[in-house]
């Protein structure tokens, strides 16, 4: 049987005594010390000797950082498909995408029955198991938005809600002897994991060929399937193949990598120095050993796709040509995880690759690669967005969730590094312990990314500022694939137009940002039913403008049930409880309440992360203006506009205060003077917003935009600010490479 080239594994196989539970767990520790790729159990519910597979994984997963889970392997009998898929997922979610699935048929029969399980013949054990991968990968599809059901012989799942889905494109491994679970193996299952104790080199031979017809039989390719092999044994005792020193078992693994195709090999032991041995001396040896016998062969390593995913690749990418340390992390379309990374929160895509750097150089790496594609390039930052752009059709998406690192590199100067994959809800809450906070939009699934270079309004802006007036430094990778800091000093041109309109300009890594010293803020919330609109906004406005900059609040109006209601929510910047008051109590006077609250909490326990999934729900289309005040010709335009029938949804961000004391001129965001920020979306089946161009506005906020139209970039930025802009683009991005968002072109006399 030949090498299939997959990337080389190395585990324990740790018993689950419950004797001394918690010397399990340091076992499952020290392999992750040591360097070993995962941990894995058996399961035996019957076994009242051994502790519960699941209940420990969690606690073990909860214990470590990086080693991966594996079940080895559960008793299916016993662990009903729905639920077990349910709770792989759940662990899989929790650890962070470090959990894998072996299943088996249950080998003691009257054990299982005497748990309460069924009586099954070991045919109808190998049926039973078929069906219930059916079910497992039904429910994981959460792409699917049918219910899931499955009328099988042993199983009926009848009109279940799918999901959730695996953090990570979960394998399913079948523990397998006999020719009819071999053959179940090469029909559906990513892995082989049988014990090297129970077959020898024949059956391994006579194995891997059963498994490797059915998978062609049912039109995959046997490279889809691992090889995962248990070896029980010892270093360095005894005179067992297994139990020898540190060359004998090298010596010996290498046929079963090179001759028989296994590319993970889990030892069996309890004792701690076998671990060691395994993980600081063995699996080094036998990766330096095959890594030099595959390259004298040419043997072709990497990922390997099915064919139902091979065909819906797109024409034009050249999918062979991803980077080498892109290409484990990259997405296409018939990949599981496509359904996850395809879309925004609002806007359903359909790129024709997903690429997941995970570092600036692997960023640059992905963007020169994009460009050789000639294919559309978008950037996402992680969040959720309106405007859509940072999805695509048949093109390339340059995902930066990965680097979402939140560092306090100085907390005397506030100083945090930030990544641009990170979200704000997650940002509050690593800087809570600091009773640190940056301003940071309205909502913890907000992207640090798309917020910290189009402008930030957020909660805190009347007594903060935007987010890009307190970014102190960024790094940026280019159009041309170098990777700079953009500061004050550094590339100072690139740094202005970075805080405004940094979507056109480069790729930002990561940002300095000064955060403010902010523990707990009041948080309150007001329901108003509003009678006639048009008064209630303009007395929103003035109180708004006459009140204290430690008062930021965001104003919602909708129409429900056949009633206009008002929604207010505000932050108040301090603890000063009394100031709060009287500022709050004025906002119940403007119209009849229909619900109050307020209350002192950590600025992390009102930013908190959502992390909704980004399935594009088709999300409305914003229009948006930046106005001075709420006088009586604006108010009255959206009262109309309600009345009419354009809409039926409106939204006030407050700006003002601290945000107009940073000059028009100090960053790419030049609009310093208005107090509030509007948005409205149009009501389903309205063909436009005719009367929104009516309401005198010369500037607007590109993150609460979906129309990219001429007219509506030189609302964005004024003459003077494109001007420069556009000069600052023939310097970093004269091909105008991005161009996705609000499209910049380069000066041509620049």
């Amino acid at each position: 049987m030949p090498d299939y080239g997959h990337d080389l594994q190395f585990g324990s196989f740790v018993t689950p005594s419950n004797r001394d539970p918690e010397a399990v767990v340091d076992l499952a520790l020290l392999a992750e010390r040591v360097g070993l790729d995962l941990v894995s159990y058996q399961d035996h519910p019957y076994q009242n000797g051994f502790l519960d597979t699941w209940t420990l994984m969690s606690w073990v997963a909860a214990r470590t950082t990086s080693i991966r889970l594996a079940t080895n392997v559960a008793n299916v009998p016993l662990r009903p498909p729905a639920v077990l898929a349910r709770a792989a997922a759940s662990l899989d979610l929790l650890s962070g995408g470090r959990v894998e699935l072996g299943l088996g048929a249950g080998g003691f029969r009257e054990a299982i029955v005497a748990m309460g399980g069924p009586d099954r013949t070991i045919g109808e054990s190998v049926g039973a198991l078929g069906e219930a991968i059916d079910v497992i990968r039904g429910l994981w599809d959460e792409a699917d938005r049918s219910a899931l059901r499955v009328q099988g012989e042993y199983y009926t799942v009848d009109g279940a809600k799918r999901g959730p889905a695996p953090a990570h494109e979960m394998g399913i491994w079948l523990g397998a002897y006999k020719p009819r679970m071999l053959r179940l193996t090469g029909a559906k299952a990513d892995g082989w994991i049988p014990t090297l104790n129970y077959v020898n080199s024949p059956d391994l031979y006579e194995s891997n060929k059963i498994i490797d017809e059915a998978a062609a039989e049912n039109g995959r390719d046997p490279r889809e399937i691992r090889r995962v092999l248990n070896i029980f044994g010892g270093v360095g005792r005894g005179t067992n193949p297994w139990q020898g020193p540190v060359d004998d078992w090298v010596e010996r693994m290498l046929p079963l990598i090179l001759e028989h195709g296994f590319d993970t090999i889990i030892l069996g032991s309890d004792n701690p120095s076998d671990i060691v041995a395994f993980g600081e001396e063995i699996a080094p040896a036998v990766r330096e050993a095959v890594a030099a016998e595959r390259a004298a062969a040419g043997t072709p390593t990497g990922r390997v796709r099915t064919a139902a995913a091979l065909a819906k690749r797109v024409p034009g990418i050249d999918y062979e040509a991803v980077p080498a340390p892109l290409a484990s992390g990259a997405v296409e379309p018939g990949d599981r995880a496509y359904a996850r990374v395809r879309s925004t929160y609002f806007t359903t895509g359909t790129p024709g690759l997903v690429l997941r750097p995970s570092n600036a150089a692997e960023t640059a790496a992905a963007l020169t690669y994009a460009r050789a594609q000639g294919v559309p390039l978008a950037v996402r930052s992680g969040g959720h967005g309106i405007s859509g752009t940072s999805t695509n059709d048949g093109g390339v998406v340059i995902h930066l969730g990965s680097l979402n690192g939140v560092e306090v590199i100085d907390r005397e100067r506030r100083l945090v590094r930030v990544g641009a994959g990170a979200r704000w809800g997650d940002v509050a809450q690593k800087l809570a312990p600091f009773e640190l906070a940056i301003s940071s939009g309205d909502f913890g699934d907000v992207g640090v990314g798309g917020l910290a270079t189009a402008g930030g309004v957020g909660f805190l802006s009347r007594s903060y500022g935007l987010t890009i007036d307190h970014v102190r430094g960024a790094e940026v990778v280019l159009a041309d694939g170098r990777i700079v800091r953009a500061d004050a000093d550094t590339n100072p041109d690139l740094f202005w137009a970075l805080r405004g309109a940094g979507a056109g300009m480069g790729i930002v890594t990561s940002f300095d940002i000064e955060a403010a010293d902010i523990g707990n803020v009041i948080h309150a919330r007001f329901a108003h039913e509003v009678r006639n609109l048009d008064a209630f906004l303009q007395a929103w406005g003035e109180l708004t403008e006459n009140s204290p900059r430690e008062l930021t609040p965001f104003l919602v109006v909708a129409d429900q049930g056949g009633r206009r209601i008002a929604r207010t929510t505000i932050i108040w910047a301090d603890e000063d409880t009394g100031r709060a008051t009287d500022a709050l109590e004025a906002f119940l006077n403007l119209a009849p309440v229909l619900d109050q609250q307020a209350a002192v909490v950590p600025y992390a326990g009102f930013m908190t992360p959502q992390n909704n999934p980004h399935d594009g729900h088709g999300g409305p289309n914003f229009r948006s203006a930046l106005v001075e005040h709420l006088d009586s010709r604006t108010t009255g335009i959206i009262d109309r506009m309600f009345r009419e029938g354009e809409t039926g949804y409106f939204q006030i961000r407050t700006v003002g205060g601290a945000v107009n004391d940073t000059p028009a001129d100090a960053t790419a965001y030049a609009h310093r003077t208005q107090n509030f920020s509007l948005a409205v979306v149009p009501r389903r089946g309205a063909a436009d917003l005719r009367s929104w161009d009516e309401i005198d506005f010369d500037g607007l906020y590109p993150s609460f935009e979906s129309h990219n139209q001429e007219s509506v970039l030189t609302k964005a930025f004024p003459p003077a600010t494109l001007e420069r802009l556009r000069r600052v683009k023939a310097a970093y991005d004269p091909d105008n490479v991005f161009r996705g968002n609000f499209t910049i072109a380069p000066a041509t006399d620049a």
